[in-house]
């Protein structure tokens, strides 16, 4: 479910009672006598306007917009659900034996495969690739945690953050499967790697400077570059447009651990070249923008927030 991929004996039991909560009835989260609610919500960055697509009671993750830009994907229960990009009823997508799918999923380039992160029944998480209109998936990483994060450009290449040995890093591996590269190897959680559209660069979030930040590397992993900085925040799984030019990032505020569901955040975007700025304020964290999710137009990304319904 990747809820906060631990690198201590203490957060695994963090992420037990998190995992717990989730599996609990929606009805119980949070607070014993509200409704969770999830909106699956878009942001034009040219007019600011936020736009509500899909509004229902229960747990909504981490959209993607399909690069054709008809629809929209998110996982809700261990399942996969397109939903028009105008909004109408989910379908729940084919992924065959993979029921017990997490918010780690995303379209390759072309908009032909799709990766997604199953728990297979006893075991942690495993990165599989299927046909994006549904189909059987296929194993990509034998060892897990896995959880997929990236594609190349030339949809070739997987990237992700995996635990090994105790420590979280940042892997490749061939979409057919076989060795793992190790990328990242530096003490500390390193997570949410995506590929730039021209492949020169593979843009990360670390804690391995005390405080979680955005930092981008070349594709063999030399040449790491630190992207933020502002001490206020913590900053998680940058988003890079399909034109290249803007990102768009998950901020808690600096004193939280992980990237916990239900809290205060803020999206913040930046040019390739310019300083990052909040241009959404939200209840959410885990869930909300954990994958790509640009329009094709570069113009719009989607996310999902939450909030509480107290019960009549």
């Amino acid at each position: 479910m990747n809820f906060m991929k631990p690198s201590s004996p203490y957060l695994n039991i963090v992420l037990s009672l998190v995992c717990i909560m989730y599996l609990l009835p929606l009805q119980t989260v949070g607070q014993a006598d509200s409704i969770l609610v999830s909106k699956l919500e878009t942001y034009n960055i040219e007019t600011g306007e936020r736009k509500v697509i899909y509004r229902t009671e229960g747990h909504v993750e981490a959209p993607n917009w399909s690069p054709d830009g008809s629809y929209f994907l998110f996982n809700s229960g261990g399942n996969l659900y397109t939903i028009p990009t105008a909004g109408g009823t989910p379908k729940k997508l084919d992924t065959g034996f993979a029921t017990n799918c997490n918010n780690d999923h995303g379209f390759s380039f072309d908009g032909e495969q799709l990766a997604i992160s199953h728990a297979p029944e006893g075991e942690g998480s495993k990165i599989y690739v299927m046909p994006a209109e549904g189909g059987t998936p296929k194993l990509v990483t034998d060892n897990a945690p896995s959880y997929w994060h990236g594609w190349s450009p030339d949809g070739d290449t997987l990237v992700y953050p995996a635990q090994r040995d105790g420590e979280f890093d940042i892997y490749a591996i061939p979409v057919d499967g076989g060795h793992e590269i190790k990328l990242t190897d530096t003490p500390g959680l390193d997570d949410g790697a995506e590929y730039t559209p021209d492949g020169r660069w593979i843009y990360f979030n670390s804690v391995r400077t005390g405080v979680m930040k955005i930092f981008r590397m070349h594709p063999d992993g030399s040449n790491v570059e630190q992207i933020t900085s502002n001490k206020q925040y913590a900053d998680w799984f940058p988003h890079i447009s399909p034109d290249g030019k803007q990102i768009v990032f998950l901020s808690y505020d600096a004193g939280v651990e992980g990237h916990p569901p239900f809290k205060d955040v803020t999206l913040r975007l930046m040019s390739a070249e310019g300083a990052p700025e909040v241009v959404v304020d939200l209840y959410g964290g885990q869930g909300t923008i954990n994958v790509p999710s640009w329009a094709p137009d570069s113009k719009r990304f989607a996310f999902v927030s939450y909030e509480f319904i107290t019960q009549e």
